[in-house]
């Protein structure tokens, strides 16, 4: 897999549609930096899709994983807490 664009906020400014246009055409990420630290990306909508429906599965894979076990009930946010701590 290639390198992902890395654009400072001040960059993606300037050129916001080609950043949008990359993502569209390309299917590729941009990776938006502040001050040298990322904190943002622009992607392929489906990216984003599938991101979300991945994580709706595993949600429900944890939830079906407890209510077959035998230990009393778990929380609903801490099953969500779990979800998102784990690594994708």
């Amino acid at each position: 897999m290639s390198e992902m664009p890395v654009e400072s906020i001040r960059q993606v400014r300037d050129h916001l549609a080609d950043v949008v246009d990359r993502a569209d055409r390309e299917d590729e990420p941009t990776v938006i930096t502040r001050r040298g630290k990322e904190v943002a990306a622009v992607v392929p909508i489906e990216l984003l899709r599938r991101y979300q429906q991945f994580e709706e599965q595993e949600i429900i894979r944890i939830v079906r994983e407890r209510m077959d076990g035998s230990e009393p009930g778990i929380p609903l946010e801490q099953v969500m807490a779990e979800t998102l701590a784990r690594p994708e």
